[in-house]
């Protein structure tokens, strides 16, 4: 039975533990949405790539096979659950290119696999915010005698952050929480630090609860504030 007085003494003895895992969930949330972000671009950029009747037939071929590669990257990672995706990068990539330092190498391996799972959602969210920019910009772009390149780095992209800003930050919160799957294949993050405490104190509901309690403390508001943006943006847009 829970007991407010056990989930006390565990967070005066363990506190500094919990505060630990917390800062390790937030830096893996971090990179890995930064991670995202940048191969998330490129995902969506191969993704979006067209071929036209000017082009060789070698580009075509190459057009393809990139739309294809990237294409069957997000399915793969989108129909997947992350857990597995932990598991496979880890112990699969992870044991082929092993860093020397053992706690390092667990470090490294779980931000790359938070990073390639939220990179295939960015991409999606980058390719609907992209998709949501008029396509007369694009070839008033292109009438100026922008590349296509250029257009999209100087015109489209600029116009397309406002779509992507609150689905990013969206993003964020989500990987703040899937983050706990690390804790499985013993990456310290703050799933792994209640599990560590339930099994020293062989108490096995306060520690989780308080684990509950901090990960709604850091979510619930971000999440409001994230909302709150996100309506302030779709006013100024209506104005």
């Amino acid at each position: 039975m829970f007991s407010f007085e056990r989930m006390l003494k565990i967070w005066t003895k363990y506190g500094s533990m919990y505060w630990s895992g917390l800062g390790y969930t937030l830096l893996f949330a971090l990179f890995g949405v930064l991670m995202g972000l940048v191969l998330g671009l490129i995902l969506a950029s191969g993704r979006m790539l067209r071929t036209n009747p000017h082009d060789e037939v070698y580009v075509k071929g190459l057009k393809w096979i990139a739309r294809s590669i990237c294409s069957i990257y997000v399915e793969i990672f989108r129909a997947t659950p992350m857990i597995v995706q932990v598991f496979v990068i880890y112990y699969g990539v992870g044991n082929v290119l092993k860093l020397p330092d053992p706690a390092i190498n667990r470090m490294f391996w779980g931000m790359m696999a938070v990073g390639f799972n939220s990179a295939a959602y960015m991409s999606e969210v980058i390719r609907s915010g992209i998709g949501a920019v008029p396509a007369g910009q694009m070839e008033a772009a292109r009438c100026l005698g922008m590349s296509h390149w250029k257009a999209m780095s100087h015109v489209i992209l600029p116009q397309a952050i406002r779509n992507i800003l609150p689905a990013m930050c969206n993003e964020f919160v989500t990987i703040i929480k899937e983050t706990s799957v690390l804790g499985m294949v013993g990456i310290v993050e703050l799933m792994f630090r209640a599990q560590s405490i339930a099994k020293q104190t062989f108490i096995f509901l306060e520690p989780y609860v308080i684990v509950a309690i901090m990960y709604f403390i850091v979510v619930f508001p971000l999440s409001k504030i994230i909302a709150a943006v996100e309506r302030r943006m779709n006013k100024s847009v209506t104005r």
